[in-house]
């Protein structure tokens, strides 16, 4: 390890701190997870130090910062949070100014190494809400962001070339920044003169011989839903203890695609991993358990104890004694649910609920790959030679349908003000052509690195897709208690919406699964498995005009890593080929095309 050149990344408690370190081992150097409270001697021998983001305020200061980090004598750059708080240490200062999110326009305004090579105007990607609006001496502004309306940001970029200490407003950690990887290459391999020569085969090896090492002679049982992440976690596990000591069990919680199950058990045995290989249909115990919960951190806290307990069961039954839980865990579910000492949990997955953390605590479980992202999980895969037919499946959650079956007491949000947000939502809309309307319910998302739980509001017209885009992130940035817009799809418009009184029930989910077959039939009959990155259908319980009882929402996605995301454009005759089933469905009453970034919405709804 130590013959590796290595870079600090400090963890204030962002979404993207471990995404930082993803984009700096893409150089092939080696990248480190420190803690801002950690001594400055935890440092040494880092050629140097990159600062995430933060749920915090740098206004209102960081308990717990060793501020003399700052002072070490190597390059340092930070983004949002970390810019801020380099601001302040040399003089600068921070306000709680109007807030971004989403894409920006930057311009860069002077050289500097971190921007070299790279084209005066630029997209970036921002989430704040504290703003840098002066510098102290040493420091030149070297970038200006513009937001959707031309308004002026300055202190986008900064840099102080004698001390070396460089920040930037936005996050270049993000795929959705345009050169964001050039930028940190610059830094990482120029700035900081760092050689690259650490590789994802290296990182395997190394991965091997850990879980020899951790599990020695006991035997592991793998949680396997037959998703990239749970089959990479069995092979490299297959691959390092061998076939006697790993056993597999797939559960049918009554969440899963049509005919799901039966696929996902005939592809693990197809490629080999099927030797100890168990399977329960345990969905009529997870419907059970989730009668009459709607609130949806609840049901994920519910359904990772269901499966836990299933588990459990399965265990005694095999008589399998004192083994190791396996978890195909990857960082965005550690790091959503709060998985660090400073971030705040967006929502919890089903396999961070209590009962995990003290088995994690207890030391039973082994999660091989959970510092991996999507991107590397498939780079691992390709290394272990998996069969592109899994290494390229859809990413599907845990709980499946569970968290994209919205439930409902049947009332309004709690808030909720149509007289108040409507007037705002109508002012965004002024020109455009279109309508909007807020609806009266409300999904998960994310803002400047906090949970949100707020309202989205339905298009209706016509516009180009980028017109759309720009109009939805005007509306869910400035009209407060949104974080989504949807676009009606169904020709009708919508008039009036009212939620109604539902929670998990198979029919509901029977209904939700042929919306998604219908779905994720086009799109493979489109071709468009791999360029569509996520896909989730979604079903909320809401009467729209007065018909029908479910809306259905469509929400496709382009991602690397899940943790930023960009609504992705679905062609015409797709929809087209889409709409009439859908609507034809038995109780539908309409549907929608999810417009939002992540954030300030995270992929699932729930």
């Amino acid at each position: 390890m130590t013959s590796h050149d290595r870079i600090a990344v400090v963890d204030f408690g962002g979404q993207y701190a471990h995404l930082i370190a993803t984009k700096v081992r893409r150089q092939r150097v080696l990248a480190e997870i420190l803690q801002p409270e950690d001594p400055v001697e935890a440092f040494d021998g880092m050629n140097g130090i990159i600062l995430s983001g933060s749920p915090s305020l740098a206004s209102g200061g960081e308990g717990g910062f060793n501020a003399a980090i700052l002072d070490i004598d190597i390059p340092i750059l930070g983004f949002c949070f970390g810019h801020q708080e380099i601001a302040k240490r040399y003089g600068g200062t921070v306000q709680h100014c109007r807030s971004e999110y989403g894409p920006a326009r930057l311009q860069v305004i002077a050289e500097t190494p971190v921007f070299a090579g790279l084209p005066e105007h630029q997209t970036v990607w921002m989430s704040h809400q504290d703003t840098v609006v002066s510098v102290g001496d040493g420091f030149r502004e070297v970038g200006v962001s513009y937001d959707h309306d031309g308004t002026a940001h300055r202190y986008a970029a900064i840099a102080d070339e004698a001390r070396r200490r460089y920040g930037f407003q936005y996050h270049p950690e993000v795929d959705d920044t345009e050169h964001g990887e050039a930028m940190i290459r610059n830094f990482v391999l120029n700035v900081c003169g760092c050689r690259g020569d650490w590789t994802m085969a290296r990182h395997l090896d190394e991965q091997l011989a850990h879980v020899r090492e951790r599990v020695g002679a006991r035997r592991v049982f793998l949680l396997a839903s037959g998703g990239v992440d749970s089959t990479v976690c069995a092979r490299l596990l297959g691959e390092a203890l061998g076939p006697d000591q790993l056993h597999l069990l797939h559960v049918d919680n009554g969440f899963m695609r049509k005919d799901e199950s039966r696929l996902v058990v005939e592809e693990l045995q197809r490629f080999g991993l099927g030797r100890n290989l168990h399977f329960v249909d345990a969905s009529d115990r997870f419907l059970s358990s989730l009668d009459g919960v709607i609130e949806p951190e609840r049901k994920r806290h519910i359904i990772g104890e269901t499966f836990i307990k299933v588990f459990e069961d399965e265990m005694r039954r095999l008589d399998l004694g004192d083994m190791l839980l396996a978890q195909g865990t990857i960082y965005p579910d550690t790091i959503e649910t709060g998985g660090t000492k400073r971030a705040d949990t967006i929502k919890t997955h089903h396999n961070r609920v209590p009962i995990i953390e003290d088995m994690i605590r207890a030391g039973r479980v082994i999660e091989p790959i959970s510092d991996l992202y999507k991107v590397e999980v498939r780079e691992m895969a390709e290394a272990l030679g998996i069969a592109d037919t899994l290494v390229w499946r859809q990413p599907f959650p845990g709980p499946g349908l569970g968290v994209r079956l919205l439930c409902s007491d049947g009332r309004a949000p709690e808030g909720h003000d149509p007289g108040r947000t409507q007037p705002l939502i109508d002012a965004q809309l002024e020109g455009t052509g279109l309508e909007g309307l807020l609806l009266p319910v409300r999904s998960v998302g994310v803002k400047a690195d906090l949970r949100t739980y707020e309202q989205p509001v339905v298009l209706m017209g016509d516009a180009p897709h980028e017109t759309l885009l720009s109009v939805a992130a005007q509306i869910y940035g400035r009209v407060p208690g949104v974080n989504r817009c949807v676009l009606d799809l169904s020709g009708r418009g919508i008039r009036r919406a009212e939620p109604r009184a539902a929670g998990v029930t198979r029919a509901r989910l029977d209904l939700l699964r042929e919306a998604d077959a219908i779905v994720m039939g086009a799109v493979e009959r489109h071709g468009l498995l791999r360029s569509i990155w996520q896909f989730p259908t979604v079903m909320l319980p809401l009467v729209i005009d007065g018909r029908g009882e479910e809306l259905i929402i469509l929400r496709p996605v382009q991602s690397e890593r899940g943790m930023t995301a960009r609504p992705t454009l679905l062609p015409g005759a797709l929809v087209d080929e889409i709409r009439g089933p859908i609507l034809s469905l038995p109780g539908v009453s309409g549907l929608v095309l999810d417009l939002t970034t992540k954030p300030p919405g995270t992929i699932e709804w729930e």
